[in-house]
């Protein structure tokens, strides 16, 4: 089974030069780079091999007045097929609730942007048992009515072991399978239309010495890869694994 690597290049690099040496070292199959907005014109000229993926979108499916968003229909004519929604880092820093990434999620899948949505519990909600209670209304609400004849991804990223949090350390596999299991039977209760079309990643501090780890099993069908994929050679080791 071949897996999916997502490289969420995050607010980096800081050139457009810098973004096009990176992007033409890592272009393979099976690998999905989300660059920040303004380097997705760019960086559509020159992938061949991989996808471009966007950071996030707006709600809204046309163009309008809303000021420092970007619509899909925008992504699409940038020659983006897929849209990381919900990543922690939008929902801590920015405030963005379930409900707006349920609003999200339904436009990505309405203008044919695979969705990749992010769900995962801080380190307070994992030791004070709330993993389950947090994960599941997220997946709920997102995933609620929604239809789908394509896929739509899970990226499980706990937040705690996210590579930009001060000591953090990827979770193991085990756990990563119970969570995929959990979730599974949350959108069995809450939409099972649309189980068939789930594919599961993991996020959370993945590199070269831990990817396999993780990818060797088949419910999990991907990562999300964060800092390891601003590293041309490191990211290259995880595509060759996959590959």
């Amino acid at each position: 089974m071949s897996k999916l690597i997502i490289a969420n290049w995050k607010m980096n690099p800081a050139t457009v030069e810098e973004a096009v040496e990176l992007a033409r070292a890592t272009d393979q199959e099976h690998l999905i780079i989300c660059p920040p907005f303004i380097f997705l014109e760019e960086l559509s000229r020159i992938i061949d091999k991989g996808q471009l993926g966007a950071q996030d979108l707006f709600w809204e499916g046309d163009t309008g007045a809303f000021t420092g968003e970007i619509s899909p229909e925008e992504l699409k004519n940038l020659d983006v097929t897929h849209v990381i929604i919900g990543h922690s880092e939008r929902r801590q820093n920015l405030g963005e609730t379930n409900e707006m990434v349920a609003k999200k999620i339904a436009t990505a899948i309405e203008t044919g942007l695979i969705p990749i949505l992010c769900v995962g519990e801080t380190l307070e909600q994992k030791e004070s048992g709330h993993r389950e209670v947090v994960i599941q209304e997220e997946i709920a609400v997102a995933l609620d009515g929604v239809e789908s004849d394509q896929p739509i991804y899970i990226a499980y990223e706990p937040i705690w072991a996210i590579s930009t949090n001060p000591n953090a350390e990827p979770d193991k596999p085990e756990n990563t399978l119970e969570v995929i299991s959990f979730i599974k039977k949350v959108v069995q209760e809450v939409n099972p239309e649309i189980l068939s079309q789930l594919k599961f990643l993991y996020g959370g501090s993945v590199n070269s010495k831990n990817a396999s780890e993780f990818l060797q099993h088949d419910e999990i069908e991907g990562a999300l890869i964060g800092g390891a994929s601003l590293q041309a050679e490191e990211l290259n080791k995880i595509l060759n694994e996959v590959s």
